[in-house]
C-alpha cells in the first residue's frame, strides 16, 4: 500500500463515517420542529411527546456528528496538504461561512432550545428549533458549495507565480450549478433517512403488547409521517436527481458512462439494472436493462447520445495531456445501482406501512415486524453510497480538470504515520459507533416520555428565576 492509497481508505472511512450523522441531524431538525409546530396550534399533548421523545434522539445524533465532523476537516491538513494549499484560497472561504455562521446559529439556537422548556415564551421556544434547524440546512449548503468547486471549478483563476487557484468571484462559486442541484438532493436525502428512522421506531412500539394505548396513538401519528416524508422524499430525490445526472453528463461525461460501464458511445443507450460479466464491465454475459433509460438519464431524451468511456478517454488525453482518466468501474457501476436501490426500497416500505394503516388499522404482518430494523439502514447505506459514486467517480481528479488526488497528497507524511492515525481513527470510530447506537437503542426503546408538569415548589419564592435545567 502506497501512501496515496492509505490518505485515500482515511479521509473515504472518515468522511463516511461522519456521512452516518449528517442526514439524520439534518432531517430530524426539521421533523422535531414539525412535531412541536403540531403541538404549539393543537395543544395536544401526544406532539409534545413526540417531539421530546425524537429530540432526544436528534440531540445524540447532533453531537457525534459533531464530533466526527471536527476530525473530518483536520484530514485536509493531515494528508492533503498539498491539496488544501492548491485550493486553500477557494475551499477556505465558504467552510469558514459555515463555521462563523451556520454552526453557531444552529448551536447557539440549539442550546436555547435544549435550556429553554418551561422558561422561553412558547413562540420563542418554537422559533428556536425552526432555527437551528434552518443552520443545518444552511450549513450544509456551504459544504455542498465547497465539494461542488471539486466536482465543476468556477469563479477562480490560476496563479502561475504561486501554483495556486485563487477565488476572484465568489458568488460564482456559491452558486455553481452543481451546488445548486445537489443541495435540494442532498437535503432529500435527510429526509429520506429522518423520516425512515422516525417510521421504524414507532411501528416497533407499535408491534409492542404492552405499549400504552395513549402512546399507541401518539406512535401512529409518527409512523404515518415518517412513512409520508419518506415517501415524498423519495419523489423528490428521483427529480432532482434526474436533473442532476444531466449536469453530471455535461460536467463529468466520464462519471455518467462509468455509471453504467458504458465502454463504447450509444445512441440510444440503455441502464442496465445488473449485469453479470466480468469485474470491469469490459465482458458482458447477461444484463438486464431497461432500453433508452440511459439516455434520458444523461440527455433528456430517449434517443439522446451518451459519450462511451472509451471516447471520453481520448477526448481528456487531447485535453489533459497523457494518462488514465478512468474511474474504478465495478465502484461506480454498483455503488450508482446502491444508492438509488436503498432508497427505492426504504419508499416501498413506507408506501407497505400507510397501505397496512389504512382506516386506523395497525400494521400485523411478521414480514414488515422482521423489516423494521433494517429500515433506517437502507436511507444510511443509499446516502453513502450516493457520495462514494459521487467522490470516486471523479477520479483521478481531486479538482476536476486541475488537480490530481495523486497531486494532492501531503509530501512529508510516511506511510507508517498514515497507518497509525488510520488504525487510530478506526478504532475509534468503532467504539463511538457502539456507543452511539447504544444510547439510539436505549432511548428509542424507552417510550415516549412524562410531560406532566411538575408541581410548583413551595420552596421558590413568586417570581424568583428558576435555575437553568438540562430538560432531556
Amino acid at each position: 500500500m502506497e501512501v496515496l492509497d492509505a490518505s485515500r481508505w482515511q479521509f473515504g472511512v472518515t468522511t463516511v463515517y461522519h456521512f452516518l450523522f449528517v442526514p439524520l441531524t439534518i432531517g430530524l431538525s426539521f421533523l422535531v420542529a414539525g412535531f412541536q409546530t403540531a403541538w404549539y396550534r393543537t395543544g395536544n399533548e401526544r406532539w409534545l411527546k413526540l417531539t421530546k421523545f425524537y429530540g432526544k434522539l436528534f440531540l445524540i445524533n447532533f453531537a457525534m456528528g459533531v464530533v466526527t465532523g471536527i476530525v473530518q476537516e483536520f484530514q485536509f491538513g493531515m494528508n492533503w496538504s498539498a491539496y488544501s494549499r492548491y485550493v486553500g484560497d477557494i475551499f477556505g472561504a465558504p467552510l469558514a461561512i459555515e463555521g462563523l455562521l451556520a454552526f453557531f446559529l444552529e448551536s447557539t439556537f440549539l442550546g436555547l432550545w435544549i435550556f429553554g422548556w418551561d422558561r422561553l415564551p412558547k413562540k420563542i421556544h418554537l422559533a428556536c428549533i425552526w432555527i437551528a434547524a434552518a443552520g443545518t440546512a444552511m450549513s450544509a449548503y456551504f459544504i455542498l458549495a465547497a465539494n461542488s468547486f471539486m466536482q465543476w471549478p468556477v469563479g477562480y483563476r490560476l496563479n502561475a507565480e504561486t501554483g495556486r487557484a485563487e477565488l476572484v468571484d465568489f458568488m460564482a462559486t456559491m452558486t455553481n450549478k452543481v451546488a445548486l442541484i445537489t443541495f435540494p438532493h442532498t437535503l432529500f436525502g435527510c429526509f429520506l433517512t429522518a423520516g425512515a428512522l422516525i417510521m421504524a421506531v414507532a411501528l416497533w412500539h407499535l408491534y409492542r403488547k404492552n405499549t400504552p394505548d395513549d402512546d399507541r396513538k401518539a406512535f401512529r401519528s409518527a409512523a404515518k409521517m415518517g412513512a409520508i416524508t419518506t415517501l415524498i422524499a423519495m419523489a423528490g430525490m428521483f427529480v432532482t436527481g434526474d436533473i442532476q445526472g444531466k449536469i453530471m453528463t455535461e460536467t463529468q461525461p466520464m462519471k455518467m458512462a462509468a455509471a453504467e460501464a458504458l465502454y463504447e458511445t450509444e445512441q440510444p443507450a440503455d441502464f442496465s439494472l445488473f449485469t453479470i460479466g466480468s469485474l470491469d464491465g469490459t465482458e458482458e454475459v447477461y444484463a438486464l436493462k431497461v432500453p433508452d433509460l440511459l439516455s434520458f438519464l444523461a440527455t433528456g431524451t430517449f434517443d439522446g447520445k451518451v459519450l462511451g468511456i472509451n471516447d471520453v478517454q481520448k477526448m481528456y488525453e487531447e485535453q489533459f495531456g497523457p494518462g488514465d482518466y478512468r474511474p474504478n468501474i465495478p465502484v461506480t457501476y454498483w455503488s450508482f445501482r446502491g444508492m438509488i436501490g436503498f432508497g427505492a426500497l426504504a419508499a416501498l416500505i413506507a408506501l407497505w406501512v400507510l397501505w397496512s394503516m389504512r382506516k386506523g388499522r395497525t400494521p400485523a404482518s411478521r414480514l414488515l415486524k422482521w423489516l423494521v430494523p433494517f429500515v433506517p439502514l437502507m436511507p444510511l447505506a443509499g446516502n453513502s453510497l450516493g457520495w462514494i459514486f459521487t467522490e470516486m467517480g471523479r477520479q483521478p481528479w481531486i479538482v476536476f480538470s486541475l488537480l490530481k488526488t495523486a497531486d494532492g497528497v501531503s509530501p512529508t507524511v510516511t506511510l507508517a504515520q498514515i497507518l497509525t492515525s488510520f488504525i487510530v481513527f478506526t478504532v475509534l470510530y468503532g467504539t463511538l459507533a457502539v456507543v452511539e447506537v447504544g444510547l439510539l437503542l436505549k432511548y428509542a426503546k424507552a417510550g415516549l416520555p412524562d410531560v406532566t408538569p411538575p408541581p410548583p415548589s413551595d420552596d421558590t419564592p413568586d417570581g424568583e428565576d428558576k435555575p437553568l435545567a438540562f430538560a432531556y
